[in-house]
């Protein structure tokens, strides 16, 4: 049974403003890092326990291409997503949401 997964209105603008840069890269680089968002999304709607936890209750599902994460919380009903987020930046930014 998978959850319903629940949006932090920050990760529109991280995942276009993203999608944007990879569009700029190189043809076809920014549906590829769509869609392996994508999938990483439905692994944790599917199986919010797969992966481990990066800070207290955040867990942290990482991409494969891409030097991304998708950090999230499990809750009782829904999965809450608070970022995807490039490894290298400060976490203290998606640290503080809820």
């Amino acid at each position: 049974m998978s959850l319903l997964l629940e949006f932090h209105p920050a990760v529109r603008e991280e995942l276009d403003d993203e999608f944007r840069w990879y569009e700029k890269q190189s043809p076809g680089l920014d549906v590829d890092f769509l869609l392996e968002v994508e999938q990483v999304l439905a692994q944790i709607a599917a199986n919010p326990t797969r992966h481990g936890y990066a800070d207290g209750e955040v867990r942290m599902g990482l991409l494969n291409r891409f030097p991304f994460a998708v950090y999230y919380r499990v809750l009782s009903d829904r999965i809450r997503v608070l970022a995807i987020f490039h490894s290298s930046r400060d976490p203290y930014i998606w640290q503080s949401r809820n």
